[in-house]
C-alpha cells in the first residue's frame, strides 16, 4: 500500500511541476535560514566536556568588596593569596590554580627560526580533570610538580614543528633560554570553548606547552591573560604574590553533591575566616559554578545570536504558511479526482494518507536546496562572526540530519490541514468547498 501511495504521489508531483517547484522552494527558503543560525547556536551552546561537566567547577572569591568599581567583572578570577589557601587545603578530589604565559621557543635546529609559543602554568590535577589526550608519555610527576621542576607537557603543533621525525618525550626544550625535559605530548585536542579560560578569548585554541605552576611561579612569569587590580600592586614578583589583584582561574572536582555543599561551605568558612583576620570587611561572597553554568554566566551564547534563530525561525513559519496555501490550491485541483477515488471505494484515511505522504516527498524534496542555501548562509556567518566563533559556522553530520528532518517535518505539519481538507473530498457540500 505504501509502494502505491509513493507511485501516486510522485506523478502527483510530476503533474504540475510549477506548484511542486514552488512549495520546494518555499520550504526550502524557510529550512535554510532556520537551520543556519540553528547551527551556530548548536554548536556554541554545546558541552566542551560532557563525561565531567557535572563535576568540575569553577571557584569565586570576593576579594574587593561590593563598593569596588569593576567587581563583577573581575570575580571570575583570584588572587594569589586566594588560589594559594585553597590549593593548600585540598578540599576537592582534584583542583589546578592556573595562568596563562608566553615563550619563545629557539629550535635546536639553528636553521630554524625562533617562534612564539601559548603556554600554561597548571597544577598536575589539570590534565585528568579536563580529560587532555596524550598521544605519547605522560604528565610530569607529583614531586616535579610541587618542587618546580624544569619538565613540560607539549601541545601536538609544537611537538610536530620542533620533534617532525622522532618522539619528543625526554627531550629538551628551550623557553625562554631556559632548558625543560619534555615528559608528555598530547594529541590534537579541541575543547571548545576552552572552558578553563574564557578570560583573553572564547574560543581560543588550547595552548602550545603546559608546565608546573610551582615552576612558573619560582620562575616569576608574568601572566599573558587577564589581570585586573584595583591600584597597581608594589615593585617586585613577591608584592605581586602578596597583592589582591586577580589573575589565576581556580577549579576544582568534585564528585557529588555532598561533596559540592561541602565545599561550598568551606569556601564560605574562608571568607569567614579572612574577614575575622581583617582582609575582607564584607560578607562573606563565594560561589561555584559547574560548567554548563559557567558557560551561561559567561554569555558565551551572543543575544543577537538567539534573536536572528528566533527571527529565522520565525521566517520558517511564513514560508510554511505560503506552502499550505500552495498545497491547498493544488489539492483543490485534484478534488474531482479525489471525488472519484472515494466514489470508487477509498475511504477518507486513505485519501489522507496519500496526500500526506505527498507533502512528505515535498519536504524531501526541500531539503537539498535547504542544504544547499543553508551552505551559503553559513558562508556568511563565517564573514560576519568574530574570528574566535567562526569554527562554529560549518557543516557537520549533525548539522546534515537536522537539516533533513527540519525539512521533511516542516512539509508534513505544511500538509496536514490541506490533507484533512482533501480527504473530505467525498461529500458534495465539501468538495465544492475544496
Amino acid at each position: 500500500m505504501l509502494g502505491y501511495y509513493l507511485h501516486l504521489a510522485l506523478r502527483s508531483l510530476r503533474r504540475n511541476v510549477v506548484l511542486t517547484l514552488l512549495m520546494i522552494a518555499a520550504i526550502a527558503m524557510g529550512v535554510g535560514a532556520s537551520v543556519t543560525t540553528l547551527a551556530v547556536l548548536h554548536a556554541m551552546s554545546a558541552d566542551p566536556i560532557p563525561a565531567k561537566s557535572s563535576q568540575l567547577f569553577a571557584v569565586e572569591i570576593d576579594n574587593w568588596g561590593p563598593e569596588a568599581v569593576s567587581n563583577p567583572w573581575a570575580q571570575e578570577l583570584l588572587s594569589y593569596p586566594d588560589a594559594a589557601a585553597l590549593l593548600r587545603a585540598r578540599r576537592g578530589r582534584r583542583q589546578t590554580a592556573m595562568y596563562s604565559v608566553e615563550f619563545v621557543v629557539t629550535p635546536s635546529n639553528a636553521a630554524v627560526r625562533p617562534l612564539v609559543a601559548t603556554g600554561r602554568a597548571v597544577g598536575l590535577d589539570f590534565f585528568r580533570m579536563f580529560q587532555a589526550p596524550f598521544r605519547a608519555g605522560s604528565p610530569w610527576s607529583a614531586a616535579e610538580d610541587t618542587n618546580g621542576a624544569n619538565v613540560v607537557v607539549l601541545g601536538a603543533k609544537l611537538a610536530r614543528a620542533l620533534f617532525p621525525s622522532g618522539d619528543a618525550v625526554g627531550q629538551s626544550v628551550q623557553l625562554d633560554h631556559r632548558e625543560y625535559r619534555v615528559t608528555g605530548v598530547l594529541r590534537p585536542w579541541h575543547l571548545q570553548p576552552r572552558v578553563y579560560d574564557l578570560s583573553s578569548g572564547l574560543y581560543q585554541q588550547t595552548e602550545d606547552v603546559f608546565l608546573p605552576l610551582s615552576t612558573a611561579i619560582d620562575r616569576q612569569m608574568a601572566t599573558d591573560g587577564a589581570i585586573d587590580c584595583q591600584q597597581p600592586p608594589a615593585p617586585g614578583w613577591a608584592a605581586m604574590l602578596r597583592s589582591e589583584c586577580r589573575w589565576l582561574e581556580l577549579w576544582v572536582e568534585l564528585p557529588g553533591a555532598a561533596a559540592v555543599r561541602g565545599y561550598r561551605s568551606f569556601l564560605y568558612d574562608y571568607a569567614l575566616e579572612q574577614r575575622s583576620l581583617g582582609r575582607f570587611r564584607w560578607a562573606p561572597n563565594v560561589a561555584l559554578y559547574d560548567v554548563p553554568a559557567w558557560l551561561v554566566k559567561q554569555n558565551m551564547v551572543p543575544e543577537g545570536l538567539r534573536l536572528s534563530t528566533l527571527l529565522a525561525f520565525g521566517f520558517l513559519a511564513v514560508c510554511l504558511m505560503n506552502a499550505i496555501g500552495l498545497m491547498l490550491a493544488k489539492f483543490r485541483s485534484r478534488g474531482t479526482d479525489l471525488s472519484i477515488r472515494r466514489a470508487l471505494g477509498a475511504s477518507r484515511v486513505h485519501i489522507f494518507l496519500q496526500c500526506l505522504i505527498e507533502a512528505a516527498l515535498t519536504g524531501v524534496g526541500g531539503a537539498l536546496p535547504g542544504l544547499l542555501l543553508a551552505t551559503v548562509g553559513l558562508a556568511a556567518e563565517r564573514r560576519l562572526l568574530r574570528e574566535d566563533y567562526t569554527q562554529f559556522a560549518r557543516f557537520s553530520g549533525d548539522v546534515l540530519l537536522i537539516t533533513i528532518t527540519l525539512a521533511v517535518v516542516a512539509a508534513v505539519c505544511t500538509g496536514l490541514y490541506p490533507a484533512w481538507r482533501a480527504s473530505m473530498a467525498g461529500s458534495p457540500w465539501r468538495a465544492r468547498a475544496l
